[in-house]
């Protein structure tokens, strides 16, 4: 497979906006990951081992089905447009982009970050996250020619695509 000049582009500007949310994310949102959302599996289990700040397990607990929202969202709107003839990787990356919109705007609507249980810092976190598993979602269905922006949270995109394909009917175990 030959990689074009736009493929770099695509790949090189979703990898710095994942790594930018991520890390706004990170430092923000009392150590949310929002683009590697496996991570917030070991700090779940570190937080629990030994708990240090009140409030953050909530905060990482949701974003891991707002992220699974995403891309059960964004599959789901995959296989429409591929049903109704549309090319869907604008249609997707157009809800990446609302997405992210509205988790800024939560993000400045509940400055200053004070309290992690705060409800539109919980808001924020999950639209972040959500735009993420979108981004996720997109890069393994219409995007596969160029490296992904995750690794082993493309894995449980991979796990969450193809458990909604199964409980559609539209694939086999």
């Amino acid at each position: 497979m030959t990689m074009k000049p736009t493929d770099l582009t695509l790949g090189v500007g979703l990898g710095l906006l994942a790594g930018y949310i991520d890390t706004s994310g990170f430092v923000a949102l009392f150590g949310l990951f929002t683009a590697h959302v496996t991570g917030n599996f070991v700090l779940i289990g570190s937080e629990l081992a030994r708990p240090s700040h009140a409030g953050v397990l909530l905060l990482k607990f949701l974003a891991v089905p707002a992220f699974a929202a995403g891309v059960v969202v964004a599959r789901m709107m995959d296989v429409r447009c591929a049903r109704l003839g549309h090319n869907p990787a604008r249609p997707l990356l157009g809800m990446q982009l609302a997405l992210l919109a509205a988790f800024m705007v939560a993000g400045i609507a509940a400055s200053p970050l004070g309290n992690p249980e705060a409800p539109l810092v919980l808001v924020s976190g999950m639209l972040g996250a959500a735009a993420m598993g979108v981004q996720n979602a997109a890069g393994k269905l219409q995007f596969g020619r160029i490296a992904p922006t995750t690794v082993m949270t493309g894995n449980v995109t991979e796990l969450l695509i193809d458990m909604t394909d199964l409980s559609c009917g539209r694939a086999t175990p």
